[in-house]
């Protein structure tokens, strides 16, 4: 029998169980599916007569899948050597948060003291026999974006994508860029806005957005640095419904603002969603 010790991977404690019953646990890639920036992977482990499968976002994981579903069939199987209860806790903890990356980012944001992740649906397109939505997830000031067939799918996406982002971090550096970032969004509040005296806040608050060929990028950064927030851009590579370029505008406001715009090009799209987001600002800034 085997004895899992604590932090071992579903790989390392399958390997164990094939030393012990000289069968060599055999791993394939078998496919890549998705899009490129949300991939699919998908690995097949075979023990003698046993076969697992998995997927996740990256080889690595999908490997861990595979060997955790093999470890489930060996421990429910009546002709394998008898498995403890506790073989695989750890693993099974493990791929049930890679399983389940929702859950998962809600528990580092509890660990580490953040506030719970916020979504929102970003954008909603396609038939209704076939829509697709983009929800986007922030944890502080960290956004990303998920597509899916569903919300729910879109949201798991964008928890996946931001469980990656921060998996590529050290601990170190995500506090230090989330401290830094944080202190510098508290010095932009609406109150601040409608309480500035700034000369490019007082322009916006006082002219109409409808100029034409107006360079609403530009006025949008001139305005973020008189008053202390960033903007960035965050292109969507799906088309919208009219086969339109689309990204999405986030000002690091508090709180934080996420605008869409689209285009024939992504330079339009970006000057649309900063025309929408100056469009919020104004309104918002104006309010008594």
């Amino acid at each position: 029998m085997i004895i899992a010790k604590p932090g071992k991977t579903p790989i390392q404690l399958l390997h164990e169980y094939g030393t012990k019953t000289n069968v060599t646990p055999v791993y394939e890639f078998e496919k890549a599916e998705g899009q490129v920036h949300l991939p699919v992977f998908t690995f097949k482990v075979t023990m003698g007569e046993i076969t697992g499968t998995g997927e996740g976002p990256s080889k690595k994981i999908a490997k861990h899948r595979a060997a955790e579903a093999a470890l489930i069939i060996l421990k429910g199987s009546s002709n394998c050597i008898s498995m403890p209860d506790h073989i695989i806790p750890e693993s099974s903890n493990q791929a049930q948060n890679q399983t389940n990356p929702i859950g998962s980012l809600q528990e580092m944001a509890i660990r580490k003291g953040w506030r719970l992740p916020e979504y929102s649906l970003a954008q909603e397109m396609g038939p209704p026999h076939k829509r697709e939505f983009t929800m986007t997830c922030r944890v502080e000031t960290f956004v990303e974006t998920g597509t899916g067939t569903s919300k729910k799918l879109a949201k798991r996406n964008a928890a996946e994508k931001l469980l990656v982002k921060f998996h590529s971090f050290s601990g170190d550096s995500v506090n230090i860029s989330l401290g830094n970032e944080q202190n510098h969004n508290l010095g932009c509040t609406w109150d601040t806005l409608r309480n500035s005296s700034g000369e490019k806040i007082t322009i916006l608050k006082r002219n109409p957005l409808s100029i034409p060929n107006t360079d609403y990028v530009q006025l949008l950064g001139e305005i973020a640095d008189e008053q202390g927030f960033n903007a960035t851009y965050l292109d969507i590579e799906e088309l919208s419904v009219n086969g339109q370029y689309q990204c999405l505008a986030e000002l690091s406001t508090n709180p934080i603002t996420v605008c869409h715009g689209t285009g024939i090009s992504w330079g339009n799209a970006h000057n649309d969603a900063a025309h929408n987001a100056l469009q919020y600002l104004k309104i918002m800034a104006g309010r008594k």
